[in-house]
């Protein structure tokens, strides 16, 4: 069965187990100002042969233009330079082209920073592979900077889907009075899942990321969604604002 997945980027672990089950998953990726899916994860077949984990970390990329697309990049907002195609240097995709809208309703000005240097401006940050294929990290406004790093909440939302008891997982800044921002986890275990403390997950991120991705706040619940199913994560803001200030609520 062949199926699109689109919107958040799927972790590679859940890629993994749909592909377990028969389900071959191609990603797609665009915005309402691109008229929908703008860029396609096409596949190699040389890529077949790649080991499974491997194989699902390539699927969750967003992958290269559409042809009816005209350019497509990754590019640091400030110098409107493309970044490296180094697969670590994080900046802005954005995008050009017919199929890019022409502009916002009755809103000049938005219509002017969002096509600032010449380009759509997505607001999604991501890093540029050297065959030219695009992978998202994150939305500008969830990057989480702590002690001056930049840290992908969907790197370390990747790096808990892993956990085999893990059903669901979000992550989002909280404050921290020494580095500024530091990882707040929301996680949702699964129902067979032993029971999981705190300390035991932060144990599990420390052998799997860089100590300073690690979340220093770990809320067990179940997370807040839209009719559609996504997470509001302006809602678990809200909630990693009220636990910074030393305000405490019922997990739902």
């Amino acid at each position: 069965v062949n199926f699109f997945a689109a919107a958040a980027p799927p972790p590679a672990a859940t890629i993994r187990a749909l592909e377990e089950e028969g389900f071959n998953v191609i990603h797609v990726y665009g915005l309402t100002e691109t008229y929908g899916p703008a860029v396609v994860n096409a596949w190699h077949e040389e890529w077949d042969a790649l080991p499974d984990g491997e194989r699902a970390q390539v699927k969750a990329r967003q992958g290269v233009n559409y042809p009816v697309l005209e350019d497509l990049a990754v590019i640091d907002p400030e110098t409107m330079q493309p970044v490296p195609q180094d697969s670590e240097t994080m900046g802005e995709v954005m995008f050009r082209g017919n199929v890019v809208m022409k502009g916002y309703l009755k809103n000049p000005t938005a219509t002017n920073d969002a096509f600032a240097g010449g380009w759509f401006h997505s607001g999604d940050l991501g890093v540029w592979h050297a065959d030219s294929y695009v992978q998202l990290k994150d939305r500008s406004k969830d990057i989480i900077i702590s002690g001056g790093e930049n840290i992908s909440s969907i790197e370390v939302e990747d790096t808990l889907y892993k956990h085999p008891d893990i059903l669901e997982a979000a992550v989002v800044a909280m404050a921290h009075e020494r580095w500024g921002e530091t990882p707040c986890a929301f996680i949702t275990l699964k129902g067979t899942a032993p029971e999981m403390t705190e300390a035991d997950l932060i144990a599990y991120c420390r052998e799997n990321l860089a100590h300073f991705k690690c979340p220093t706040k770990v809320v067990f619940c179940e997370l807040p969604k839209t009719s559609t199913g996504k997470v509001q994560k302006f809602k678990l803001r809200g909630m990693a604002e009220d636990l910074a200030g030393g305000k405490s609520f019922m997990p739902g």
